[in-house]
């Protein structure tokens, strides 16, 4: 498959909320105190990178319209 710009972002986005969703799920599941505080940061960080690449696909839209 040929992706081009706009996929590839979208890609990674779906990739990144998925990240968020099982992070915190798995938070939630985890007894050890230490994983479950680096599992709800990395949620937070899949967090930002999905807000970032959901920023570069309304600015890709924007501008290929």
């Amino acid at each position: 498959m040929n992706m081009n710009t706009r996929d590839t972002i979208m890609k990674k986005l779906l990739d990144a909320q998925e990240n968020v969703r099982d992070y915190e799920k798995f938070s939630k599941k985890v007894e050890d105190e230490e994983v479950r505080s680096a599992f709800k940061q990395f949620a937070e960080e899949s967090g930002m990178q999905a807000s970032k690449l959901q920023e570069l696909i309304d600015k890709y839209d924007n501008s290929h319209r």
